[in-house]
C-alpha cells in the first residue's frame, strides 16, 4: 500500500471525490454530496479558515494502483491553541474494509499534525464549520442524510476505536413531523403565555430585509452561542456574508426571530433539505445541473427541513421563548393550505448541551440519528478527558 498526497494533481483530486462513489454502490441511502462542497474545502480561496490554517489529504492506493481509501488533515490555529493540548483534526476519512489501510490512513494524519506540533486531532471533522461532514456516524442508516451531514461505514467505528479514539462527544439529529408531531403538553402552555405577552412579537425572515435580519441574527447568535467550547463570536461582516450565503436557499416561511419592543431575543434558522434534491445531480452542478435544480425545487420536490441553529439569548431562556418560536412555524404552516414541508431533521444536538437536548425531545421528536466526534491523545499516558458540559 501507499499513501500519495492530492495537492493540486487533477487526476488524484477526481480520485479523492470518486472514490465514494464506489464504496457506497450499495448503499441504497447515501446520497454523494456535490463534488463543489468537497473541494470548496480545499481552496484556500474558498474556505476561510485557510486564513489562520493549514490542511492537506492523501489517497491510499493499494498494491495494483487501486484506491482504497482517502483521508485529510487541517489544523485551525486559532481554535488548536486553546485547547489544553494543541489538538488537529482529520476528516473526509473512507476506506476498504481493512484495518490496516484505517490504521495506515490515522498514522498518516498523527505524523503530519504532530509534526506541526500538535498533540492530539480530533476526527472525523471538518475543516470548517461544524454544520458540515463533522462526526462519524453511529445510528441512522435507515435514512437519507441531510444536506452536508455525515454517511459513514458501520464498521469504521471499530476501526476508529481500536486505533485508541475516545468519544470526545456525540451529536444527536432529532426529527419530527412538522405538522403532526404532539408535542408535551408543558411546550405548550409555555409557548401560550409567550404568545399572550404583547411585548413579545414573531417575524419571518424577508429577503427584501436581509441585512436587518443579518444583524439580529449576529446579536442573538453572540449572546447565546459564543459561551459553547469551540465557538467564537460574529463580526457583523461575518452576519452579512452568512445572510448573502443563505439567500438562494432561504424560504421565508422556515425561518422566525422573535423580539421583545425592538429588541432581537430568539431565532429558528429553518431550511429546505436540499439533498432531496442534490441526490439527483450525482455530484455535478455544472450548467444543467443548477436548472434541473431551480426545475426541481420550483416542482415542491423538497419536503424535508433541517433545523440548522436554534438560539435565545440567555436573559430569556427557560422563560418559554423557546417554546414559543419553535411552535410558531409549525402553527403558521397549518395555516397555509399550500404548506409542502413534511419532516424536519435538528442538525444537530451535542450531548454537552442536555438543556437543549431535553427541549428538543419536548417536541414530539424521535432520536433517528447519530455521530461521535472523537478525540485521540498522542501521549497515550495522558488522562482523557470528554468535552464540557454547557449550561
Amino acid at each position: 500500500m501507499r499513501i500519495l498526497e492530492v495537492a493540486n494533481d487533477k487526476k488524484l483530486q477526481k480520485e479523492f471525490l470518486e472514490f465514494p462513489v464506489k464504496l457506497y454502490a450499495q448503499d441504497t441511502n447515501w446520497i454523494r454530496p456535490l463534488d463543489q462542497d468537497i473541494e470548496n474545502t480545499f481552496n484556500p480561496a474558498k474556505n476561510k479558515h485557510f486564513n489562520h490554517g493549514e490542511c492537506i489529504r492523501w489517497i491510499l492506493q493499494s498494491d495494483t494502483g487501486e484506491t482504497i481509501g482517502r483521508v485529510a488533515a487541517f489544523i485551525n490555529h486559532e481554535t488548536a491553541k486553546n485547547e489544553e493540548q494543541p489538538t488537529g483534526g482529520m476528516g473526509f476519512f473512507e476506506c476498504i474494509e481493512n484495518q490496516e489501510a484505517a490504521f495506515l490512513l490515522f498514522d498518516t494524519c498523527k505524523e503530519w499534525l504532530a509534526n506541526r506540533g500538535m498533540e492530539a486531532m480530533d476526527g472525523p471533522i471538518n475543516f470548517g464549520e461544524r454544520d458540515s461532514f463533522w462526526g462519524l456516524m453511529i445510528k441512522g442508516w435507515d435514512y437519507e442524510p441531510t444536506y452536508k451531514m455525515p454517511w459513514t461505514k458501520q464498521y469504521y467505528i471499530q476501526y476508529f476505536e481500536d486505533y485508541g479514539f475516545k468519544d470526545y462527544f456525540q451529536q444527536y439529529v432529532y426529527s419530527a413531523g412538522i405538522l403532526t408531531s404532539k408535542t408535551t403538553q408543558s411546550v405548550m402552555d409555555k409557548a401560550n403565555r409567550v404568545f399572550g405577552n404583547p411585548d413579545i412579537t414573531f417575524k419571518h425572515i424577508k429577503k427584501r430585509e436581509l441585512p436587518k435580519f443579518g444583524e439580529d441574527f449576529r446579536i442573538i447568535y453572540n449572546e447565546a452561542w459564543a459561551k459553547f467550547p469551540g465557538v467564537k463570536a460574529m463580526t457583523e461582516e461575518q452576519g452579512q456574508s452568512l445572510v448573502a450565503q443563505m439567500k438562494p436557499i432561504i424560504d421565508e416561511q422556515l425561518i422566525w426571530f422573535a423580539y421583545d419592543g425592538d429588541r432581537p431575543i430568539a431565532f429558528f434558522i429553518v431550511i429546505p433539505d436540499l439533498n432531496q434534491i442534490v441526490k439527483h445531480l450525482n455530484g455535478k452542478f455544472g450548467v444543467w445541473e443548477k436548472i434541473k435544480f431551480i426545475l426541481l425545487l420550483w416542482r415542491g420536490v423538497v419536503t424535508r427541513t433541517c433545523g440548522l441553529i436554534f438560539g435565545v439569548v440567555p436573559d430569556y431562556q427557560g422563560k418559554g421563548v423557546e417554546s414559543a418560536i419553535a411552535m410558531k412555524l409549525r402553527l403558521e404552516g397549518m395555516k397555509d393550505p399550500f404548506f409542502q414541508y413534511e419532516t424536519i431533521d435538528m442538525n444537530w444536538v451535542g450531548d454537552f448541551n442536555p438543556k437543549m437536548n431535553r427541549f428538543v425531545s419536548q417536541l414530539g421528536t424521535t432520536l433517528d440519528k447519530q455521530y461521535i466526534t472523537y478525540r485521540y491523545l498522542f501521549d497515550r499516558e495522558k488522562p482523557f478527558k470528554r468535552c464540557p458540559r454547557v449550561g
